[in-house]
């Protein structure tokens, strides 16, 4: 399984969102510092979801952070992340 599809899966199983986009941008980074060579270590994501209503953005963005937390340490090297509440 790709680091994308792991990215898609876990996000949609923890916030079951309206909205996931998952998109590998690691090609814009190649050679630069944090690229891994594996083409997987850049990404941007937005995710929709009900989860993150009446939340701050950053308490959104930390609600990702966790569910990332394991790839994050073993592979992303930057994570854009985009929240919203439905």
């Amino acid at each position: 399984m790709t680091l994308e599809s792991r990215i898609r899966e876990k996000l949609q199983s923890a916030f079951s969102p309206s909205l996931l986009e998952v998109v590998n941008e690691s090609h814009l980074h190649r050679g630069h510092a944090g690229d891994n060579g594996t083409g997987e270590s850049h990404f941007r994501v937005k995710v929709v979801s009900k989860s993150f209503s009446g939340l701050s953005r950053v308490a959104a963005q930390q609600m990702v952070y966790r569910v990332l937390e394991e790839d994050i340490k073993n592979g992303i090297h930057a994570l854009s992340i985009s929240v919203l509440a439905e």
